[in-house]
């Protein structure tokens, strides 16, 4: 990128002025990854100072019989394979249960698009998971999900909405998107849920009330000028509804587990290679200058690594998901080691360790507690990027 062009970004980056798709497209062509990565953190610093965000939750994977093969799952199993799973709502209870001594604010749901499990089943999960756990906030399912709850009820999105937040829930998660332009999409997902559903869903929760994250799978067979664009249509959903809390860039995985048994369920991993540290900072650096109007952007440890995951945190990042404590979606495919749990402690050590002052929150990004950052009469304290 010639000096020129970099002085033009900047100079709409201090501005405020929005970036186009072109912009996004030169910022990813670019090689100077501190310069990019620096221009983030102004921005980052100018939404969120010295804040780095976290919650103590756990994710809960009812079941992993799914409908769908998309390419890059290894986590589906069709019924009647020795590993696939449906839990019992009671089961599904007393997991989170468990969870309850840990100050647990936050369950966070997705499940496959199992072909025979009754829609019943869905809100009466959410309704006994609530009143077992009344202090914690569910986050659950995917568009991808309320879209095949259409299917299998025959109501309407919106009364599933309806019959889903009154039996608590209080997010959907951002699933589903992967990579919304259909020259890449086609070859990636196998279920009936693209860009017209997802955002017609989203939507309709936002019109409800409810606050969502929204996701992005990145390091596959896409482009950066998809990751542009997925970014922009979701940029542009938010200038309508205002309902996007964070932005979630998800770095896709390679499938290490399923091998061992001799089936590979991840069919891209033969023509791609997984993402560099380098191109994943790169990409939370250019979503969060792109997206002007997501007040926040959340780098997920489990599939980035935790060292990775602290530097996006000067790459744009202010937020760092929370304790998980298991994650089978990541976990039943990689083996690059990522732990299964952080606690809180373990995070506030992480964050403070990048140079950041941890704050406790919830789901709706209300704060929970404020924490001590750094010691900075230690030399050897670390401290943000200066901007």
């Amino acid at each position: 990128m010639d000096v020129g062009l970099k002085r033009e970004l900047e100079d709409k980056v201090r501005a405020g002025e929005r970036l186009t798709r072109e912009d996004g497209i030169a910022l990813y062509e670019s090689d100077d990854l501190a310069w990019l990565g620096g221009l983030a953190h102004e921005v980052r610093t100018r939404k969120n100072g010295d804040v780095v965000h976290f919650n103590v939750n756990r994710h809960l994977n009812m079941t992993n019989v799914c409908t769908a093969s998309c390419a890059y799952c290894s986590f589906q199993r069709k019924p009647g394979e020795k590993d696939a799973y449906t839990m019992r709502i009671e089961e599904a209870v007393r997991l989170a249960k468990a969870m309850e001594s840990e100050n647990l604010t936050e369950l966070h749901i997705v499940n496959g698009l199992h072909p025979n499990l009754p829609w019943r089943y869905y809100p009466r999960s959410l309704s006994e998971l609530k009143k077992a756990l009344p202090d914690v906030s569910l986050k659950a399912f995917t568009a991808t999900e309320i879209h095949h709850f259409e299917t299998i009820s025959g109501l309407s999105a919106s009364e599933i909405l309806d019959e889903l937040i009154d039996a608590g829930l209080e997010s959907l998660t951002g699933g589903g998107a992967e990579i919304f332009d259909w020259e890449v999409r086609q070859h990636i997902v196998d279920h009936r849920t693209h860009w017209e559903d997802w955002s017609r869903i989203h939507r309709l929760a936002h019109e409800k009330g409810l606050k969502t994250p929204c996701t992005m799978l990145y390091g596959h067979i896409e482009e950066p000028r998809h990751r542009v664009d997925h970014v922009l249509r979701l940029r542009e959903l938010q200038d309508e509804t205002g309902g996007f809390q964070v932005f979630i860039p998800l770095r896709y995985q390679h499938d290490f587990v399923d091998m061992k048994d001799g089936k590979v369920r991840n069919r891209l991993q033969a023509r791609t290679q997984m993402a560099t540290g380098v191109e994943a900072l790169k990409t939370f650096a250019v979503s969060r200058l792109l997206f002007d109007n997501v007040p926040h952007v959340k780098v997920f440890w489990v599939m980035h690594g935790v060292q990775t995951a602290q530097l996006a945190l000067q790459h744009g990042a202010d937020d760092m998901d929370g304790s998980v404590v298991e994650y089978k979606i990541t976990h039943d495919a990689d083996n690059y080691g990522t732990p299964n749990k952080l606690t809180r402690e373990d995070l506030l050590d992480l964050i403070r360790d990048a140079g950041f002052r941890p704050v406790e929150r919830n789901t709706r990004y209300e704060i929970i507690r404020e924490y001590d950052g750094p010691d900075p009469a230690r030399r050897e304290s670390p401290q943000p990027m200066r901007v």
